[in-house]
């Protein structure tokens, strides 16, 4: 297979790698989920659901 030197500087690569990767996803999801939820919170203040003032 390898010296015990190789398989452990493979494995901190991999495992480098996978870490990066989760966090090119969980990173951008977060981003994400932030602007709509603010965008959510602005828009719910200037549209309210019932209107103000007259009455039917």
């Amino acid at each position: 297979m390898g010296t015990p030197i190789r398989d452990t500087a493979l494995l901190i690569v991999m495992t480098t790698i996978f870490a990066v990767l989760a966090l090119n996803i969980a990173v951008p999801a977060l981003v994400l989920s932030i602007m709509a939820l603010s965008r959510w919170l602005v828009s719910s203040e200037i549209y309210p659901t019932e209107p103000r003032g007259k009455t039917a």
